[in-house]
């Protein structure tokens, strides 16, 4: 089959993806009042999750501010992401539209190029959860689902009556027991109902909710009281699943997490305040992103399946299921990618073109360009921050940062940024954030800290993950850039000088052996200093590029060692596995045109589509590795700009 490049020259798509790189501040969690104790302090996520999705939830429209979840539960989003808050979406679309005109484009970003020769279409992928579910492919190739709610039985288990038998009140005094967080040496609960099955479950129960606390009963003026005190000091802590863990029982208890609104770390720290553990206990094969409704395998070292059930009924946009016990925990990596369900609403493609563009997507496949949430949101793109810090520009990188942007913030943030300018005081701009956690608060505690001769140390309090991410986005941007002119210079078939992977390593195709390969085993290099370049004229563009950004290509080592860019090869054409897809009509734009795993499980009868309706919409299937986006697929099927500003019209108008 020929194929053909093109260059992008049409509108846009309100749509954003899995397995990008963005900053993001933790968000708190609202519980309803069955929740096993208050949060935890210091649990903190300084993690960077791995990126956005723009849905919103199921049964409301993402836009209003309180949002039902599965449960009927009501949950306040208290800090929304990237300093939008749904609601001025909705409420507000023009200043929302007139701030994103300071937005990156995808031509900012060098993704230019679409593979396929189709007629493009408009379609809508609207904030809402129900359009957008991933679901992990495990190291065994199996798509993870939660559709098992069902406790493995276990004879050793305490009985459920451990979980309940303590009020809220007495979890809180243990809580502070256990933690050190009162004067007090005991906790005294008086044994209400005098029985020794009841005394016994409350001994249990302390023991196994609180590790480190002892229990004794004792007899006080002729009642009976259960005593927890600190069997060793603080050092009991340092071991906190000591307590009933059947030597026969793997060490790992591993479960499916089903989750909407939360990415991964953020999820994981919200179950280690609830059990009382902390977040490295917990192991996964990859992150998932916050905006979407995602399902992905969890694993958790001595806390049991009883114990995560029950927070099934605690904690709203969360279940847990598919328990088992394994004796291995799960590692980064080891995932095969994952599967998306994705509707791509209101289209106005005809049957035609939607099967032009689906067929193509399956038989060729798309540019892997790094998608649009790699590089940020507002008018400083991370990439610049990259280049500078790869440039030993501190002080470039510290006014990137902190310097007022136009674009869409929150209003805290747009005041720290004023107050910055203004003063230079990172003490005073400090006083304008009420939320710290961000990467403008820690590097202001930094400057704080060490003085404004001192920008390397300052930043360096960021989380290296969070550092990290800047020079991977400038990565990202070279090697968008070098792959748009690589396809506008040799187009979509492998040329001697390409460069394919052997294993792990790079080699030339030759002009002898150029039938044996095609454009889909052709890699490009991000920039470092340990991989080659292609033979061909390309390889002087790399250089071009660096040499205008002040870097040298031959020296991508930097004198500290944590921004020192080995680089890495990628893909250029990705064919994604597991392709299929549907047209369907309907007429009420808030319905959901597909059921997620926690409505089957409720029983909940699939949507029924009509021959006929107001509306058409395009429902796809498909599986992807790790690290490429969806939403570049959905760019090449719709042939439409993804970034947000270029979304914004359409999701402005679709709204009215």
């Amino acid at each position: 089959m020929e194929m053909t490049s093109m260059s992008l020259k049409r509108g846009c798509l309100a749509v954003e993806d899995n397995d990008s790189v963005a900053p993001e501040e933790t968000k708190k969690q609202k519980v309803s009042e069955c929740c096993l104790t208050r949060s935890q302090d210091g649990a903190e996520n300084d993690c960077l999750p791995s990126s956005e999705i723009k849905p919103g939830p199921p049964e409301v429209e993402s836009a209003k501010k309180g949002e039902k979840n599965f449960s009927g539960q009501v949950q306040e989003e208290e800090e929304e992401e990237d300093g939008l808050s749904e609601a001025g979406q909705e409420e507000e679309p023009e200043s929302f539209a007139d701030m994103m005109k300071h937005g990156l484009t995808e031509l900012d970003v060098g993704i230019t190029k679409f593979v396929s020769s189709h007629q493009g279409f408009s379609g809508i992928l609207k904030e809402r959860y129900s359009d957008f579910i991933v679901h992990e492919i495990g190291k065994d190739g199996r798509i993870s689902h939660l559709d098992d709610l069902s406790v493995p039985v276990d004879e050793e288990d305490p009985s459920e009556d451990v979980v309940t038998v303590l009020t809220d009140e007495e979890k809180q005094q243990l809580e502070e027991l256990q933690l050190f967080k009162n004067k007090e040496t005991s906790v005294a609960i008086e044994v209400i109902e005098d029985t020794k099955e009841k005394r016994t479950v409350i001994h249990q129960a302390i023991k196994s909710l609180f590790p480190g606390l002892e229990t004794k009963t004792e007899d006080r003026e002729g009642r009976k009281y259960i005593v927890a005190y600190h069997a060793a000091g603080k050092k009991a802590l340092a071991n906190p699943r000591k307590h009933f863990w059947p030597k026969s029982r793997g060490s790992y208890c591993h479960f499916v997490l089903y989750k909407e609104n939360k990415d991964t770390m953020d999820a994981i720290n919200v179950l280690s305040k609830y059990l009382r553990v902390k977040p490295n206990i917990f192991s996964y094969m990859g992150t998932k992103d916050k905006r979407a409704i995602t399902v992905q395998e969890i694993a958790v070292l001595k806390i049991s399946a009883q114990r995560l059930a029950h927070l099934n009924k605690c904690l709203m946009n969360f279940k847990l299921g598919n328990f088992s016990y394994q004796k291995n925990p799960l590692k980064l990596g080891e995932l095969q990618g994952n599967h998306f369900t994705v509707v791509l609403r209101n289209i106005t493609g005809t049957d035609e073109q939607v099967q032009q563009a689906m067929k193509s997507l399956k038989e060729i496949g798309f540019i892997n360009y790094y998608g649009m949430q790699r590089f940020g949101t507002t008018a400083v793109p991370t990439y610049q921050v990259g280049r500078a810090i790869l440039q030993n520009s501190w002080t470039e990188v510290m006014d990137l940062i902190l310097k007022p942007r136009s674009g869409a913030e929150k209003g805290y943030l747009v005041k720290c940024r004023e107050e910055w300018a203004k003063t230079k005081d990172p003490d005073a701009a400090l006083r304008k954030l009420p939320v710290k956690r961000g990467v403008e608060g820690q590097l202001l505690r930094g400057l704080s800290k060490y003085g404004m001769k001192n920008i390397v140390s300052a930043f360096g309090i960021i989380p290296r993950n969070n550092r990290l991410m800047y020079i991977h986005s400038y990565q990202s941007y070279v090697w968008n850039n070098m792959v748009s002119k690589r396809i506008e210079d040799y187009g979509l078939k492998p040329v001697p000088g390409d460069l394919v992977l052997k294993g792990a390593t790079a080699t030339y195709i030759e002009e002898d052996d150029i039938n044996n390969y095609s454009i889909h085993d052709v890699v490009m290099p991000l920039p470092g200093f340990d991989v080659i370049y292609p033979k061909h004229k390309i390889s002087e563009a790399y250089r071009e590029m660096l040499t205008a950004d002040n870097l040298d290509i031959d020296n991508m080592r930097h004198k500290i060692r944590d921004y020192s860019l080995s680089g890495a090869y990628r893909k250029i054409i990705i064919r994604p596995q597991n392709v299929s897809w549907e047209v369907v009509a309907y007429d009420d734009p808030k319905i959901p045109l597909f059921n997620t795993d926690v409505d089957n499980l409720e029983g909940k009868p699939p949507p029924v589509f009509a021959s006929e309706g107001k509306y058409r919409a395009l429902k796809m299937d498909f599986s992807l590795p790790p690290s490429t986006y969806a939403t570049m697929a959905i760019r090449e099927v719709l042939k439409m700009d993804t970034s947000i500003k270029n979304q914004t019209q359409l999701n402005t108008n679709w709204l009215r």
